[in-house]
């Protein structure tokens, strides 16, 4: 099939890559000319044959706004936005009534699968219309390993999966992480790449994230050239947002989510104070600067 990809970073540049070795034609754009096989957005619509099938893959927010909106004047009825960025649920379920009213079609499609996507294929969470669905199911089926995407529901649907994978994925990162800080600060000197390799060979803890793992240390065995600053993209925050909405109980995907605010932190303002409150109830030692 044909299709326009907008976003031509990492993830986007292997998408369009994995759908060409498909055998799909696909036109790109990206805001750097060298990499887009278009110079305006205005172009690549008038290159797709009708009906017409865009997918983004741009930051969420703002980005994903502008780009939809201008796409909304530029598509035709029956046209097809497909967005495959980590946008919020409830801005999709808006973006996908807002569309329908033009005639135009709408897909969110929560994606994982980072940087190995290309030769390993991406998850796919898909939500919108089935007939939507339908059109778009030759470039899942190309750019998914097997049983690797699915229709899980309406508009908002898609986007409302990835955010809890991406929540789950913070409270199993921190798992690892604590686990690994433990095995590093004992006595016993452990390899953590070879106990990372050997709890993957039928260990109930084995998994992706730790061939990662063991990926790292081979390359790092103390990671002594990372700084510990973790970012969050947003996925974390919405699921922990939701469960306070559900009124679902979530400690260790909370709990993740303040470990990552708490490793931008120089020097915690709030450790500070009760290092401070030891020393004046108990006279405890003081580090001071």
């Amino acid at each position: 099939m044909q299709l326009g990809i907008i976003g031509l970073g990492r993830m986007g540049a292997n998408m369009a890559e994995r759908l060409r070795r498909g055998g799909h034609n696909v036109i790109g754009f990206d805001q750097r000319p060298e990499v887009s096989d278009v110079n305006t957005l205005p172009e690549l619509v008038e290159r797709l044959a009708v009906p017409r099938s865009v997918w983004l893959m741009v930051p969420s927010g703002e980005a994903t706004e502008k780009t939809i909106a201008v796409l909304a004047e530029l598509l035709t009825p029956n046209d097809l936005i497909v967005d495959g960025g980590n946008s919020n649920f409830r801005d999709s379920m808006r973006r996908a009534a807002e569309l329908e009213k033009r005639g135009l079609l709408f897909l969110d499609v929560g994606t994982s699968g980072g940087i190995w996507g290309l030769e390993r294929g991406f998850c796919l969470m898909v939500g919108g219309k089935v007939e939507a669905f339908q059109r778009m199911e030759p470039a899942f089926k190309t750019l998914a390993p097997e049983d690797g995407y699915a229709h899980v529901g309406l508009s908002g649907t898609g986007h409302f999966a990835k955010m809890v994978h991406n929540g789950i994925e913070y409270a199993m990162l921190q798992a690892y992480a604590e686990g690994f800080e433990i095995l590093q600060a004992s006595q016993f000197g452990l390899d953590l790449r070879q106990l990372a390799h050997l709890w993957n060979q039928g260990s109930v803890v084995r998994s992706w994230l730790l061939e990662l793992a063991e990926s790292a240390f081979a390359k790092d065995p103390k990671l002594s050239g990372i700084r510990g600053y973790v970012e969050d993209s947003g996925e974390g925050r919405w699921t922990v947002l939701e469960a306070i909405n559900e009124d679902v109980p979530a400690p260790a995907i909370t709990l993740s989510l303040f470990a990552r605010f708490a490793s931008r932190q120089e020097d915690s303002f709030a450790m500070k104070f009760i290092a401070a409150m030891r020393n004046e109830f108990g006279g405890h030692t003081v580090r001071m600067l």
